[in-house]
């Protein structure tokens, strides 16, 4: 009999955030697949788990991916966590939940901490419908992303380091313009837990004179239908203006 595969959410922040269930299913496996064994272990500590732990990070999840499944199918249940968060969203976990649909393993995913839903809510933009964009490319397709996303009438929603808060303020308005409405989100359910809600140009601005710290997100107001045809052609004049010279 084939084993099964669990998607175990892990607070982002506060420790008291890890529900009972997810505690219990942990407790319950035969293996924890870890993003980090050592972040991870600090909360197993915690919380009085005693599972084994195996390292299945986006570096190793490729190799490591034949051997999870040989186990799943002899009949070993598993959990996935990766650092902080749901498994798969941003952090590894794509890989092998596909594999499993795709070899017959039942996957089950719990329900639980993620950074993006306190944020949007938190940024008191609309909230009915979003788009979740993840972390931009950092170089290539960068560019033609934002382009992308200039009519964009639905809220969007960003992952960023706080090393590249700034630079990332500063593309997306001179993308959307900076009259655009944003808030951003940092260190959520932390002792340190702050959002900032204001115009792009504004946030540029705070996080210029103030260096942001910890995981960030970056919540975007979607495009009024009047002004997208508008920003498409200021931010073409604008990538053409700062276009490399050969």
């Amino acid at each position: 009999m084939a084993g099964k595969l669990y998607i175990v959410p892990t607070p982002i922040g506060n420790l008291g955030d890890m529900t009972p269930r997810a505690v219990e299913v942990l407790r319950q496996v035969d293996v924890i697949l870890a993003e980090d064994t050592r972040t991870s272990g600090v909360l197993l500590r915690h919380y009085g788990i005693d599972t084994p732990m195996r390292s299945h990070h986006k570096f190793n999840e490729h190799e490591a991916l034949r051997g999870v499944m040989e186990q799943l199918q002899s009949g070993t249940t598993m959990a996935l966590v990766s650092d902080a968060g749901t498994p798969g969203v941003s952090d590894p976990g794509f890989l092998l939940s596909r594999e499993c649909r795709r070899q017959g393993i039942e996957v089950e995913t719990l329900p639980g901490a993620t950074a993006l839903v306190p944020a949007l809510v938190n940024s008191g933009l609309p909230c009915d419908r979003f788009v979740f964009e993840g972390f931009l490319p950092q170089k290539k397709g960068r560019a033609s992303r934002l382009a992308a996303l200039q009519s964009q009438p639905l809220t969007m929603i960003f992952y960023e380091s706080p090393l590249r808060l700034v630079k990332t303020l500063q593309q997306l308005a001179e993308a959307f313009g900076g009259e655009r409405e944003a808030s951003v989100s940092r260190e959520i359910s932390k002792v340190h837990e702050s959002t900032v809600r204001g115009t792009l140009e504004q946030l540029v601005e705070h996080y210029t004179a103030e260096a942001p710290r910890g995981e960030v997100v970056i919540v975007v107001a979607g495009c009024e239908p009047a002004t997208a045809v508008k920003r498409v052609d200021k931010y073409a004049e604008f990538k053409q203006k700062n276009r490399k010279q050969p």
